[in-house]
This record gives C-alpha cells, structure tokens and sequence, in this order.
C-alpha cells in the first residue's frame, strides 16, 4: 500500500486517528507537527499564519521521514496540492487521507484542546488554504466514522477499494502451452487484503 499520509485542517484529529490506524495495520508513525522547526511553532503559537516559504522545509522533513520508511504513517496538514506534490517529489508511493470533518466540530475541538499551539483563530486561514484532493491524485476522503479506531477502519478499507487492481498475467503462447515447463504460465498475483477487523 505504501506509506500514508493523514491530512486535513487543524482539529481534523489527524494525530489520534493516524496513531490509531498505524497500530490496526502495525506500522512506524510520525507526528508531522514534530518536524515543524520552533521558529514555525511560534508563530502558529502566535496567531501568525505560515508562509509557502516557511513549509517548504517542513514538508520536506515529511517526505524525508516518509521515504526513509516506506511503509510508514504521519501526519500532514497538506493543505495545498503543491504541498502534497513536494511530499509526492520525495515519497512517490505515498498514499493521502484527508479527513472531512465539519467546521463547527472543527472549531469546538480546538477550543476544547489545552495546551495545544496551534490557536483557533488560525482555522479560518487553513480552511481558506485547504485544496482538497483531486481524482487524479493518490488520495481518498474519509469522513468520521465515530472514535478514532473506527475512522481507522474506515480508512483501512478506503484505501484497499481504492488500490488499483494489478494486471493479470498474459495469456500463454502456444509454444510455451505445448512445450511446458518454465513456459507455463503463472497465477495472476491479487492484492493483500487489509484486515482490519483483525486488528488489535
């Protein structure tokens, strides 16, 4: 499947929702926001919106981590497309789930949130940011499908009906059906199936 990236706007839940997918599919996480330099985490802590120029080497600390495990889950913003094709540039395998929260939850989560940097006054600039996914890019939206665990499930099986099928294996050609032996022709591979209610 790749590597995933757990998107969306401030309050979304991205942290505990991609903490909770990364243990239903056992895979290495990271907290985007840990990546963040403190110059950024001040002046989000502000009120102070970020720049392109103050993500670009954040995102790319993301895409870093991203290719160095493949397999891995963090979390992102990723509010523009640019910022998820800077990821993209890097980590090419990477998967995107934004999650579709609606604002008046939005807003009442990060007022509800102590001790976190990131100000409610900031939402309205990131959800004038936000781009959301286009069909042409590697990218499923999963609204709340109740606790986190459960938008963890949601998202597991959004992503393996999004996976495109693999090709199957040609026909055989009439000297390798006469002659046999390594010309035989082999199964068509399928997919592994995610099974999340397997999960922990």
């Amino acid at each position: 499947m790749g590597s995933i990236v757990v998107m969306g706007v401030s309050g979304a839940g991205k942290t505990q929702v991609a903490t909770a997918l990364a243990k239903l599919l056992d895979r290495p996480f990271c907290e985007g926001d840990a990546l963040h330099p403190p110059a950024n985490i001040a002046k989000m802590s502000a009120g102070i919106a970020l720049t392109d120029e103050d993500r670009w080497p954040w995102l790319d600390k993301v895409g870093a981590w991203l290719a160095a495990n493949p397999e891995g889950i963090a979390t992102c913003s990723a509010l523009r497309r640019v910022y998820r094709d800077r990821i993209l540039a890097l980590a090419p395998a990477t998967r995107f789930v934004m999650l579709d929260v609606p604002e008046a939850a939005l807003r009442d989560r990060m007022i509800h949130r102590p001790g976190h940097f990131m100000p409610v006054s900031l939402l309205d600039s990131q959800l004038a940011t936000l781009e959301r996914p286009g069909a042409d890019e590697p990218a499923v939206t999963v609204a709340e499908a109740g606790d986190a665990h459960a938008t963890a499930v949601a998202i597991a099986e959004a992503l393996f009906e999004a996976a495109p099928a693999r090709s199957p294996a040609p026909p055989p050609s009439q000297d390798n059906v006469l002659g046999g032996g390594a010309g035989e022709r082999a199964g068509a591979a399928s997919p592994m199936p995610i099974n999340p209610a397997g999960a922990a």
